[in-house]
């Protein structure tokens, strides 16, 4: 059995990519974008808009991981067609490079620490700190972490977190994320005005909705769900928090496919450099892996992770408003 940095070591085989493979997956992925994107404008039946946008966003989360991997700079590496489809990515989806990439690394160099900067994660706070926290603070904190908070990630998450709150905390570091939501702006004003409300709807504002809201959940679920673990900063270790307090979680093949295999996300932060395609593959060669937290999209699951609010440092575990009161 291997255990900390030697299975670190062990994965490093699989964090190269097959060049050909990463191209297809991305330029279907586009291909599959455009033409589902296309629908919604060309085709007259209102209820076949509404499938095709809400497949808009499921296909713009698989884009999103592709987008994410490139910036581990696990795919498509020292590509110059590459960047610059990645790049215009990030200004559609909200994510422009400068932010994302910061906060993103951040979160993978600090997740599970108790006491750091919530730079890319969802906030925690211990049992003892909420007691002490004023009424205030209190809502603030649990209003971050609040389902409908969570849902609405178009604009808790991204207009606000990604492109409001990173512009106004460094304009000079973060301006095309004020170049980001000016041209996202400009776009939805000029779709509903020359388009009209049906292809706004169907072509802009809901497969945003659908790909923000469950982007933001599958991030939330992926470090806050029972059994998460976090640790004192003195005592935490990368692979450790990879292990611990990253899920696996469990879907169908197609939401598999359509998230990107994200859900192996347990082993994506142990090794980031290992492409979301061979992250199954990694899975199935080492039973290390296979011994791991899971969740999943049930319903039940879904309502599990939602209801853990407060790091109980006595119980060692996520525990709910109940629990406090």
């Amino acid at each position: 059995m291997l255990f900390g940095k030697e299975l670190i070591l062990a994965t490093r085989p699989y964090a190269k990519e097959v060049r050909s493979k990463s191209w297809f997956y991305t330029l279907s992925t586009i291909f599959l974008l455009a033409a589902v994107f296309a629908g919604t404008i060309y085709i007259p039946f209102l209820p076949a808009k509404l499938l095709l946008s809400v497949l808009a966003g499921l296909l713009l989360v698989r884009m999103f991981i592709i987008y994410h991997d490139h910036q581990h700079h696990s795919i498509l590496v020292h590509s110059k067609i590459a960047d610059v489809i990645m790049t215009v990515f990030g200004f559609y989806i909200l994510s422009p490079t400068s932010i994302w990439k910061r906060s993103h690394d951040h979160h993978h160099n600090h997740n599970s620490k108790l006491f750091s900067a919530s730079i890319g994660s969802y906030p925690i706070v211990t049992r003892k700190k909420f007691q002490e926290m004023s009424s205030w603070e209190k809502f603030g904190y649990l209003a971050v972490r609040h389902p409908l908070t969570i849902g609405l990630g178009y604009f808790s998450m991204f207009i606000f977190g990604m492109c409001i709150a990173s512009f106004i905390s460094n304009p000079r570091k973060h301006y095309d994320s004020l170049i980001a939501l000016v041209l996202h702006i400009t776009a939805s004003i000029l779709i509903f005005i020359f388009l009209g409300w049906q292809i706004w709807l169907c072509l802009f504002f809901l497969p945003f909705i659908v790909a923000f809201g469950l982007g933001a959940y599958l991030f939330y679920a992926q470090h806050n769900f029972p059994g998460v673990t976090f640790s004192e900063n003195n005592e935490w270790a990368y692979e450790k928090a990879a292990m611990e307090s990253s899920s696996y979680m469990m879907m169908n093949p197609i939401m598999a496919w359509l998230t990107g295999n994200i859900g192996y996300h347990h082993i994506h932060h142990l090794n980031s450099k290992i492409p979301f395609y061979r992250l199954p593959e990694v899975m199935k060669q080492f039973k290390e892996l296979q011994n791991c937290k899971r969740t999943s999209l049930s319903p039940k699951a879904v309502i599990s992770c939602l209801r853990l609010k407060i790091w109980d440092q006595e119980k060692h575990q996520m525990v709910g408003l109940r629990d406090i009161r």
